[in-house]
């Protein structure tokens, strides 16, 4: 079983930057991919980034390609998303997700935590 632990979220305005972290359980994550996917009011939750364990491969939605970075900490069992450039379409809550590289699905997600942006 993995859980997982978001933080970091916040009021931040349109074009200011937030760290967002989260914590696993896992002692490694060797096998596995993580994400960050994010949810709207009135929307349905969609892809944001993704970081494989080993090898680091990194994915992301268009909208924030080189405005938001994905990234790990193998001591600590921990990835973040760097948002750079937030706009008032980046509002959401922000969930941190993880698959085994094997499966195309992601099994485990964390509670979320909100991102809200003001102009």
């Amino acid at each position: 079983q993995v859980q997982l632990v978001e933080s970091g979220g916040g009021l931040v305005q349109a074009g200011g930057s937030l760290r967002l972290s989260c914590a696993g359980s896992r002692r490694s994550f060797s096998s596995y991919v993580l994400g960050w996917f994010r949810q709207a009011p009135g929307k349905g939750r969609e892809f944001v980034a993704s970081i494989r364990w080993i090898g680091s491969m990194t994915n992301y939605e268009d909208s924030v390609k080189g405005r938001f970075t994905i990234s790990r900490d193998g001591v600590k069992n921990a990835v973040y998303l760097q948002m750079n450039s937030l706009k008032p379409e980046d509002p959401a809550v922000y969930y941190c997700a993880a698959r085994t590289i094997s499966v195309a699905t992601w099994n485990y997600w964390g509670r979320g935590t909100q991102v809200t942006v003001s102009s």
